[in-house]
C-alpha cells in the first residue's frame, strides 16, 4: 500500500493485523463485532503491498497510542498528557491524547466516576442545575440517582428537565466545567460534539431514586414541561419489565387486561415475559391466551406497540395506588 495521503482509522488497523499475522489477527478478531470483522477482512483484501516506512508509521502511532492509555489507567487523563509532553513534545502529545479520546472513547469527567456519590453531590450541590445535569449525563446511572435524590427539591426538578433535554455539548464548555470541577484533569475532546443526557439518560437515572424523589421530581415536571413529563413516565416502565414484578403483582395486573389486549401485547415480547404471564394465570387461562396468540395472524408493530403500553399504564396506576411495587433502585422493598 503506498500513501497517497492520510490513512484512515480502518486502513491502519488493516496493516496492523498484516503485520501481526495470521494467528495474532485470529485473537484480535474474537473481541470484534461481526460488522467490524467484516468491514476490517475486506480493507486486508484490497491490500496489495505495504511500504515499510508506512508499515513502521503505523505500529509506531499504535504502540503510542497503548503506552497513553495505560497512562490514563495509571493517573488518569492530565497524567498521561504530562508524561507524553516529557517524552514527545506538547504537539505530539495532544495528537496522541485526541486520537485516544476519540478511538477509545475516553470519557469527561473521569474525577466524578472515582469520587463517591456521597461527596460528589456535596461538592456539586450549590453549581448551576446546568453544570449539575452535565456532570450527572457522564455518571452512570446509580452514582447519578444517588446524587440527584440528594439534591433539594426544586434543584432535582431543574436538573431533570435540563439532562432531559440536552443533546449536544461543544468540547470547550466540557473542558472549562470539568477545568473548573478538577483543576488536575482536562479532556482533548477531537470530536465536533459530544453526545450525553437525553430521554434515555433521565430515565435511567429516575429508575434508580427512590419512589418519594421520583414522585416529587415528576410532579414538579408536570408543572414546568408537562409533554416532558409525559414522555418520560412512557419510559419510566416498559412491558419487558412485567419480569420484574413478584407474582402477586402480575395476577393484579392481569385481572385488569383484556385477553385479546394481552395476546396482542405478546406478539413480539420475549419468551421470559410469557413463561412470566403464563405462570400466573389458571391452565385455562393460559391454553386460551396461547390459542388466541396462535391464531392472531399478522399484526401492525404500532397496535403492538400500543397494546403494550396500555398494560404498562395499568402497572403505573396500580402502583400509584400502592397495589403493585416496582423495584426501584436507591430504595429497599420490605414486604411484610
Amino acid at each position: 500500500m503506498a500513501r497517497t495521503g492520510p490513512l484512515t482509522g480502518r486502513q491502519k488497523a488493516a496493516i496492523l493485523l498484516i503485520t501481526l499475522g495470521p494467528e495474532l489477527s485470529a485473537s484480535v478478531f474474537q473481541h470484534l463485532h461481526e460488522d467490524d470483522i467484516e468491514q476490517l477482512t475486506m480493507e486486508i483484501a484490497n491490500v496489495r503491498q505495504v511500504q515499510p516506512e508506512v508499515r513502521d508509521d503505523v505500529i509506531s502511532e499504535f504502540g503510542q497510542l497503548v503506552q497513553a492509555q495505560e497512562y490514563i489507567t495509571l493517573g488518569g487523563i492530565n497524567y498521561a498528557r504530562q508524561v507524553l509532553e516529557v517524552a514527545l513534545g506538547e504537539g505530539k502529545a495532544q495528537e496522541i491524547i485526541g486520537r485516544l479520546t476519540a478511538s477509545l472513547q475516553v470519557r469527561p469527567f473521569d474525577f466524578a466516576r472515582k469520587t463517591d456519590p456521597g461527596q460528589l453531590a456535596n461538592f456539586i450541590q450549590n453549581e448551576h442545575p446546568q453544570t449539575i445535569a452535565l456532570i450527572l449525563a457522564y455518571l452512570d446511572p446509580d452514582h447519578a440517582g444517588i446524587i440527584l435524590s440528594s439534591l433539594p427539591g426544586d434543584k432535582q426538578i431543574e436538573v431533570t428537565r435540563r439532562l432531559a433535554t440536552m443533546d449536544h455539548t461543544l468540547p470547550e464548555v466540557l473542558f472549562e466545567v470539568e477545568g473548573v470541577l478538577e483543576k488536575k484533569l482536562a479532556s482533548f475532546v477531537t470530536q465536533e460534539y459530544t453526545e450525553a443526557g437525553g430521554l434515555e439518560s433521565v430515565v435511567d437515572v429516575l429508575n434508580r431514586v427512590d419512589r418519594g424523589t421520583e414522585r416529587t421530581i415528576m410532579e414538579g415536571l408536570q408543572d414546568v414541561d408537562g409533554e416532558l413529563a409525559d414522555e418520560i413516565k412512557k419510559r419510566m416502565f416498559v412491558f419487558e419489565d412485567l419480569v420484574t414484578l413478584d407474582d402477586r403483582s402480575v395476577q393484579l395486573v392481569l385481572r385488569e387486561v383484556d385477553n385479546r389486549e394481552l395476546a396482542l401485547a405478546l406478539k413480539m415480547s420475549s419468551d421470559e415475559v410469557g413463561q412470566k404471564i403464563y405462570r400466573n394465570m389458571s391452565k385455562r387461562a393460559s391454553d386460551m391466551l396461547k390459542e388466541d396468540l396462535e391464531y392472531l395472524g399478522p399484526v401492525r408493530l404500532r397496535d403492538v406497540e400500543e397494546a403494550q403500553q396500555k398494560i404498562v399504564n395499568v402497572v403505573r396506576r396500580l402502583e400509584e395506588a400502592g397495589e403493585v411495587i416496582i423495584a426501584r433502585g436507591g430504595e429497599e422493598q420490605i414486604i411484610v
